[in-house]
């Protein structure tokens, strides 16, 4: 049986400067397992915009990740408003984000194009006033 290494972070909603910490600790994870530059990359960018996501979009939220030899398997659930247009939601360049955000830098339209980029599987679950669920894969090659 091979070994799992589970971790569970939970993501504070509006706090920009704590936005990012269970990514870069996964990150950290990841380097000291060995696991190559170009998964981590991938898995520290999907994780990350979907980090931010939760703290723009949704209160916060909580973020499961595995880690085997085989993948990252993550789970990043929220209890927000939900998105109404899934299909328009992935479109590059659409956001919701109000202007207070995007004039720190943030909702540019890119997290969830950019989630389904760099990661292998990429499925969203979610129902408009109970929240949202991304599952989120990057394989190890």
């Amino acid at each position: 049986m091979e070994d799992v290494i589970k971790l569970h972070y939970v993501v504070p909603g509006d706090d920009f400067t704590r936005a990012g910490a269970a990514s870069g600790d996964v990150k950290r994870t990841l380097k000291q397992l060995g696991i190559s530059p170009a998964v981590i990359r991938n898995v520290s960018i999907a994780m990350y915009e979907g980090e931010i996501n939760m703290v723009i979009h949704a209160g916060g939220g909580e973020i499961d990740v595995e880690i085997t030899e085989n993948g990252i398997k993550m789970a990043l659930a929220d209890k927000g408003p939900g998105i109404a247009n899934v299909e328009l939601a992935m479109k590059e360049g659409y956001s919701t984000a109000p202007d207070n955000i995007r004039n720190l830098g943030f909702g540019a339209g890119m997290g969830l194009p950019n989630i389904k980029k760099y990661t292998d599987d990429f499925r969203i679950e979610t129902a408009v006033g109970v929240g949202t669920t991304l599952f989120l894969n990057v394989n190890i090659q």
